[in-house]
């Protein structure tokens, strides 16, 4: 989680919802990872992004998993690939948006030059 100076909740709330939208609210979007990961990179978490495979550890869908299809600054929200919720009908709803503290990254998206290197400085 980010480190929020105050320990007011009303001032944390207000710092998260006020938050400028790409180098603050993208630290909102951290996900812990797999253990097998976790020991592999020497890190517990990192911030997703679209492309990486997560499982779903809490809420409706806990236990699937899925690719990461669009992450969302705006709610700091992120939409995997077969979170779909269905109407009493039959039909599907568009997709659920999911929290990223509630999913575990099983597998990274490693085309980013940049975000490789940064895994591996860690080691």
């Amino acid at each position: 989680m980010v480190r929020i100076a105050s320990t007011q909740p009303r001032k944390q709330r207000k710092f998260r919802y006020n938050a400028p939208p790409l180098h603050a609210r993208g630290r909102f979007l951290n996900a812990p990872l797999s253990s097998e990961l976790r020991n592999q990179y020497s890190r517990r978490s990192v911030r997703i992004v679209t492309g990486d495979t997560v499982r779903v550890i809490r809420g409706d869908f806990a236990g699937d998993e899925g690719v990461v299809d669009g992450v969302n600054l705006d709610y700091s929200r992120i939409i995997v690939h077969g979170v779909v919720s269905t109407r009493a009908d039959g039909t599907e709803v568009p997709p659920r948006p999911v929290d990223p503290s509630n999913v575990c990254i099983v597998k990274l998206n490693l085309k980013d030059k940049r975000r490789e290197e940064k895994l591996e400085a860690k080691k």
